[in-house]
């Protein structure tokens, strides 16, 4: 199976959505430095880093897209595979293959994982706390593919991104079949990118969701009986936006914008600016942690034709300055 995914027309379409909402440096603004990478991981085998949830000591656990694996990567580098997800010989998606996408992680290290297949074997799978044999909990539609996901501990429910079919979905943590909790054309792709609603997160009482194909970030507020609100446009001009992390309480957003290599600061008001690029280490960047004063980032290097070096960023984040 192919290692890049099969998505010519987003790579050719880049050019039309290179205009930005940029905006001026501000003195609220946080500070991105000291960017590092802290480990490099085999292209060849499938290690491209897709999604991250982080633990209490610092470590990243992270999904490899193609090698179907979720592996933890500690400050150092050091790197442990957790679980394998199993292998779909005759899947077909978007993408080309299986794909192993979001990852999510409870109190007790309990990890969930979207795995897109086109089989019966999409949806979210459970790996117990310390790593083991992935078990199905979440049974989507074949043809559903199912990206960011955030667990609400609260509620007990999972939220995840459907990328092909424009949907969050929400999921009980005891698993079953999904409900479409959100749905319209905020979150749909477009006929020139096939790619829609992407990166998922749980904040101040809302999910926050970022579309690719229209370069937007989006709030649905979740009302008191946990049905979706009207979709809000916090932010346009996010070309080929993956996912994103909120740097602390407010509404500030780092953004991973996987065709151009930058990591995009998005303020409250939806202006944004770009703090990493590829000089630093970006190589087609997909997602974004952030915890205290350090910066997380995936590179997934699926576009990279040259010398893909799939990787994980660390970075310091001057906390004392969010909005």
């Amino acid at each position: 199976m192919s290692r890049r995914p099969r998505v010519a027309a987003v790579a050719g379409a880049a050019v039309a959505l290179t205009v930005l909402a940029a905006g001026p440096a501000s003195a609220g603004d946080p500070a991105v430095t000291d960017p590092r990478v802290v480990a490099h991981f085999d292209f060849a085998a499938g290690q491209n880093a897709e999604n991250i949830a982080l633990e209490p000591d610092g470590s990243a656990d992270i999904t490899f897209a193609f090698a179907h694996q979720v592996a933890r990567v500690t400050e150092q580098g050091a790197t442990t595979i957790l679980a394998t997800l199993p292998d779909v010989p005759d899947a077909q998606t978007p993408v080309g293959g299986a794909v192993a996408l979001g990852i999510a992680r409870a109190h007790d290290g309990t990890l969930y994982v979207t795995y897109a297949t086109g089989t019966e074997k999409t949806g979210i799978w459970r790996v117990a706390p310390g790593g083991g044999t992935p078990e199905q909990i979440g049974f989507f539609p074949a043809d559903a593919f199912p990206n960011g996901l955030a667990l609400d501990e609260k509620c007990g429910t999972l939220y995840t991104a459907d990328t092909r079919l424009g949907t969050v979905w929400s999921l009980p943590v005891s698993g079953g079949e999904p409900t479409a909790w959100a749905t319209g054309a905020a979150l749909e792709p477009t006929a020139e990118v096939p790619f829609g609603a992407n990166g998922l997160k749980v904040h101040d009482g809302a999910v926050w969701v970022s579309n690719t194909a229209r370069g937007t970030l989006l709030r649905i507020p979740v009302r008191e009986d946990r049905t979706a609100g009207p979709a809000e446009t916090r932010a346009t001009g996010l070309a080929f936006v993956d996912d994103f992390a909120f740097t602390g309480h407010g509404d500030t957003v780092l953004a991973a914008l996987i065709m151009a290599d930058k990591l995009e600061l998005v303020r409250p008001d939806g202006t944004h600016k770009t703090v990493l690029t590829g000089t630093d280490g970006l190589d087609n960047p997909t997602s974004v942690a952030v915890r205290h004063k350090k910066v997380y980032v995936n590179s997934a290097a699926f576009f990279d034709t040259t010398d893909p070096d799939p990787n994980l960023l660390l970075a310091r984040i001057s906390k004392n300055k969010l909005r």
